[in-house]
């Protein structure tokens, strides 16, 4: 198909396509003549893709590189999570201590060796965020965040395909970048029909 109809059968502008073409997002399509290319399904699938990752907030930079890890995956599962990971985790800063974040993970099962010191880093951020603001998670509320947390992980560790790589691939990467803010949506709904439950009433305008 032409650019044109790309275009039309992805929902995305010529101009857009154009950009992702010279961002190195979108490979180049096959050339029929000088000035056109011919461009099939994997095009449409990419821009699919493409489109998920900009519109979930990941930048252009970031999704080059998760692009780059579904063109060329790591040879076993466990280093294609961490690929997956480091393609939108920002690297941990030299000199951070991650001793607290170390003991809290030790909750999930954690181990040394078991996870990337970049995903550590964004734990110790997150802590320390919390400790320059004066809050503190309740001592009964943390332990529910860890259980919860690791059920979570375990699901979507065990339903990762394995009828073939490329599956694999989409499904860790894109789940990785996708999900979680479902999951933070989900998270504000729970957390107002519980309130709803425990402390009655309706919303104003109800």
């Amino acid at each position: 198909m032409r650019i044109s109809e790309l275009s039309a059968q992805s929902g995305v502008t010529v101009p857009t396509i154009k950009y992702y073409l010279r961002e190195g997002l979108l490979p180049e399509g096959e050339r029929s003549a000088p000035t056109q290319a011919a461009y099939g399904s994997l095009h449409v699938q990419r821009l699919g893709v493409i489109r998920a990752l900009l519109d979930a907030g990941v930048s252009v930079a970031e999704t080059r590189r998760v692009l780059a890890t579904l063109d060329a995956p790591p040879g076993s599962a466990h280093e294609l999570l961490g690929a997956a990971h480091a393609a939108i985790t920002r690297p941990v800063d030299e000199g951070v201590d991650l001793t607290e974040a170390e003991r809290l993970v030790e909750g999930l099962g954690w181990k040394p060796g078991t996870c990337d010191p970049d995903v550590l880093g964004d734990v110790a951020r997150a802590l320390d965020g919390l400790e320059r603001a004066g809050f503190t998670v309740p001592d009964g509320v943390l332990p529910v965040y860890l259980q919860s947390i690791r059920v979570i992980a375990d699901a979507e560790i065990a339903a990762t395909p394995s009828d073939s790589a490329e599956a694999a691939v989409r499904y860790v990467v894109l789940g990785s970048v996708l999900v979680e803010p479902l999951l933070l949506a989900l998270r504000r709904v729970a957390e107002q029909v519980a309130s709803a439950e425990r402390f009655g009433g309706t919303k104003t305008g109800d």
